[in-house]
């Protein structure tokens, strides 16, 4: 790929990223909440999150679809919750939800789980692997926010676990840039198409 090519594909995948922020930032906040609440019974409904036994999940912040409600049903029907904390270097950590009083503010402001931590590599022992996202595509190309978090995150996890990307309405798209480091997800849940298995 050339060098022109390359600055083309991360000066889209910006011009992508304040074009969700910005759709997501205009939403009226019962629709948010009514999203997150459509989110949360297409992904409780899913037979491997039904099964999981470790579900890697991740505390909503700004206008992201809110996974409170979410992380407060995995834990309650027995799941072990695993939820990130922020490195400095911008890698993550992983430690246990113990229900919502176990999330306190984190270093930059972010709910993290207040249990001791589990390291990075931790995430690789769940069942299933939620991951925000701004967009998906079909072939599951995930657009982050780009600091690559969730890009050294899943490629710790083995290929045959589930990873879903949560999102809100026209965020599942036809196609997206994509680069080498890019990890992919194997779904994504919408409000309106629920659960989606990826390419």
């Amino acid at each position: 790929m050339s060098e022109d090519h390359t600055v083309q594909h991360i000066g889209s995948k910006s011009a992508l990223r304040a074009e969700s922020l910005a759709r997501r930032a205009a939403m009226d906040p019962r629709d948010r909440a009514a999203a997150a609440r459509r989110l949360r019974d297409a992904l409780l409904g899913v037979p491997e999150l039904e099964m999981a036994g470790t579900v890697a999940a991740y505390v909503s912040v700004g206008t992201e679809p809110d996974t409170r409600g979410l992380l407060f049903a995995l834990w309650k029907r027995g799941a072990y919750v695993l939820l990130p904390r922020l490195l400095p270097d911008g890698d993550l950590d992983w430690a246990s939800y113990e229900g919502p009083d176990s999330l306190a503010p984190g270093p930059r402001g972010l709910l993290e789980p207040t249990e001791p931590p589990r390291g990075v590599e931790a995430v690789a022992s769940a069942d299933v692997v939620l991951a925000p996202a701004l967009a998906v595509d079909r072939k599951g190309v995930r657009l982050g926010r780009g600091g690559g978090s969730y890009d050294r995150a899943l490629a710790r996890v083995g290929p045959a676990i589930l990873t879903v990307g949560l999102l809100y309405d026209g965020e599942l798209v036809g196609e997206l840039p994509a680069e080498a480091h890019d990890r992919h997800v194997r779904a994504a849940v919408t409000p309106s198409e629920g659960f989606v298995r990826l390419a």
